[in-house]
């Protein structure tokens, strides 16, 4: 089953625009597919620099590639050979033209850094994240929710061997794909901090206390925590404190970013026992935050607003200092309205209110909230409210 990516045509434009173009993302996440895909409008040379054959094809990069001027040159895991950045800015300064490479990685910071210093003003970045929604249609939202979005768990043959597949990703990610990417931690570290992540998923975030249970200094958690959002395995969403003359909480809340790889780390196998699980709301929360951030883009920015005496909203989306809507998600067919979510919407000045909840029909309940289901605001309230 093939699934068409959004972002395809968002790549098509970029490299109508860049002499290069980066894709990064979690491994398995799809950035290989992608780039392959892009033979249907031209010809293209693949090198995965993984392999060691094709890393000694590039001993020589300029000659080499002098060979494949006329091709679209896809450059798999680039940060295996970083020295090719320099070398690819002289190849694009000696021809300058559009679309001739792109390059693929797996999210490492110190890829975009290395990047960034040698082919500025010459590569755009291009996110590739988890299956949306609307790629796998409305149908499938609660397998979508229960595997997760990466490509190879959400089209496993069933609910079993899509665990199998999520549990041996993250031991393959701790024991490997980690380290290589530049984190320098024990794995058995590695795998109870990820651990500890997902037990305070969609909680504030608090090094002290982590620090603490594992024994180590909060700078070195927080460094932890960097990585892995740099590694784009978690989300850290920021409050949201713009001119408000009240005591707010300042620390970001933390979620999984792949709802899959949550559930994995749960044992939850089947949408019976997520359905029976005492985390279930924080998991539909991270899930329908995921999906609304991806959606958005860069059109706005996504915020948490809580006060301390009480007012809170999942997410605000906000741009040029006007919060366009502030939302509340509630594992709930009939959600009801919040004193807080009331105080919210008067501290934030939001233009809309909104409750995704498990329903089937959108309806006002208040002059400025709606109730909706998640397909609902995606389709029709998002788009309204970036117009």
């Amino acid at each position: 089953m093939d699934i068409h990516r959004n972002i395809e045509e968002t790549l098509l434009e970029y490299l109508a625009i860049f002499p290069s173009v980066g894709i990064v993302g979690p491994r398995q996440i799809g950035k290989t597919t992608l780039a392959k895909n892009l033979s249907q409008y031209r010809k293209i040379h693949y090198l995965d620099l993984e392999s060691a054959t094709d890393r000694q094809k590039l001993t020589d990069p300029i000659l080499y590639l002098s060979n494949h001027t006329e091709k679209l040159v896809i450059l798999d895991e680039i940060q295996q050979m970083p020295e090719l950045f320099a070398e690819l800015r002289g190849i694009i300064d000696s021809g300058r033209k559009v679309g001739r490479f792109v390059l693929l990685g797996s999210a490492s910071p110190e890829l975009i850094r290395k990047s960034a210093d040698s082919l500025a003003g010459r590569i755009g970045y291009i996110e590739l994240a988890s299956l949306l929604l609307g790629e796998v249609g409305s149908e499938n939202e609660r397998k979508l929710w229960l595997q997760g979005g990466f490509p190879l768990s959400y089209l496993a043959t069933s609910e079993r061997s899509s665990l199998v597949w999520r549990k041996n990703f993250i031991k393959t990610y701790i024991e490997k794909d980690l380290a290589s990417l530049g984190l320098s931690a024990e794995s058995r570290v590695i795998e109870r901090f990820w651990r500890m992540l997902a037990s305070s998923h969609g909680n504030l975030w608090n090094a002290e206390s982590i620090s603490r249970s594992m024994g180590l200094t909060a700078p070195t958690i927080n460094r932890y925590l960097d990585f892995m959002e740099g590694a784009f395995l978690i989300r850290r969403l920021q409050p949201y404190f713009v001119n408000i003359p009240k005591r707010l909480v300042k620390s970001p809340k933390i979620y999984l970013r792949d709802s899959g790889v949550l559930h994995a780390f749960k044992e939850l196998s089947n949408l019976e026992q997520l359905l029976d699980d005492p985390q279930i709301g924080a998991s539909w929360e991270g899930f329908v935050i995921e999906q609304i951030i991806l959606a958005v883009q860069d059109r706005a920015q996504a915020f948490f607003y809580r006060t301390q005496q009480g007012a809170e909203c999942d997410l605000i989306l906000e741009r040029n200092n006007t919060v366009l809507a502030a939302i509340e998600i509630k594992y709930s067919s009939a959600p009801s309205i919040s004193k807080g979510f009331r105080i919210t919407l008067q501290d934030t000045k939001a233009r809309q209110g909104f409750i995704i909840a498990q329903t089937n029909e959108s309806y006002q309940v208040e002059s400025a909230i709606f109730v909706c289901s998640l397909k609902a605001f995606l389709d029709v309230f998002l788009l309204k409210l970036l117009d």
